[in-house]
């Protein structure tokens, strides 16, 4: 039985906690790994959200951001690392979470083999690089639909978590303007959740 494809045509912020506990199971490799969500960050549109790659205009770099919702946004950082975001909002206004940290719960020892620097298994995707070094994702599955059925990055959303066991905070290493933007929700409790930074300057 097919389930019913998420609505994810919402803001990004009312999107993101929705996001926590679900199950994005990566194919790469033909190997199976799986990881829980513990932690997103929302980001915004053009000329909403200082913090976002779409603030000031559509590029290239972000194209992705303004498509359907539900693709893969998947973009290169610091020269070195990879960041995996769900796309939301209706297609050409912008927006995305961030997929920030999660607990491996399948395909551990591929995770293992992929992440060999990780001192325990809570660290393996904790933290947006992690996360994708994890799963073995890369600027190739930009774009990709991660509802499809086909697809090999498939997200699988669950009972949305109560807001008892949901923090709320501004969002890791964000400058300027959106340094405090309170759009990073993780769940309580959860040793795979990443460790707050502020920006460097």
């Amino acid at each position: 039985m097919m389930r019913p494809r998420p609505d994810l045509t919402a803001h990004a912020r009312e999107i993101a906690p929705l996001l926590l506990g679900s199950l994005l199971t990566s194919r790469v490799g033909g190997v199976p790994v799986t990881v829980r969500i513990t932690e997103v960050e929302a980001y915004g549109g053009v000329g909403e959200d200082p913090g976002s790659h779409a603030f000031r205009r559509e590029t290239p770099r972000n194209a992705t951001m303004f498509g359907p919702p539900g693709r893969a946004y998947v973009y290169f950082t610091y020269g070195i690392h990879w960041c995996l975001n769900v796309v939301t909002g209706p297609t050409g206004s912008a927006g995305a979470v961030l997929l920030r940290a999660g607990e491996v719960v399948a395909g551990v020892d591929v995770a293992r083999e992929r992440r060999i620097s990780a001192r325990s298994d809570r660290d393996l995707a904790r933290g947006p690089a992690r996360l994708t070094s994890a799963l073995g994702v890369t600027g190739e599955r930009d774009g990709l639909d991660l509802f499809a059925a086909r697809s090999v990055l498939r997200l699988m959303l669950t009972e949305p978590a109560s807001d008892a066991n949901i923090g709320v905070s501004a969002r890791t290493g964000v400058g300027g303007a959106g340094a405090g933007t309170p759009w990073r929700f993780f769940l309580l409790g959860e040793p795979s959740v990443s460790l707050y930074r502020r920006a460097s300057r």
